[in-house]
């Protein structure tokens, strides 16, 4: 994860927190079971997939910055081999 999303990340885990705190509520009441259990797999999901497409943008990034970083060496060794001879 970047930097600059820290603070996206931090809220979205705290409203998550939340979201369990009211459902272990509703749980512990005895009343509207349900409603709970919906809500525990709803954040699960949502969590879940989340975290799954961070993971596939930083694998795409890592490869597309490969890619272009792929020919940086060879450029070099080419350039130092076009020098003229003295």
């Amino acid at each position: 994860m970047e930097v600059p999303g820290l603070r996206t990340w931090v809220i979205f885990y705290l409203i998550s927190f939340v979201v369990l705190l009211w459902a272990a509520f509703l749980t512990i009441n005895g009343f509207m079971l349900w409603v709970s259990l919906m809500l525990v797999l709803v954040v699960i999901g949502i969590n879940f997939v989340t975290v799954s497409n961070q993971l596939k943008a930083h694998a795409s990034r890592k490869a597309l910055q490969a890619e272009l970083t792929k020919d940086v060496g060879k450029n070099a060794e080419t350039e130092v081999d076009d020098r003229p001879k003295h």
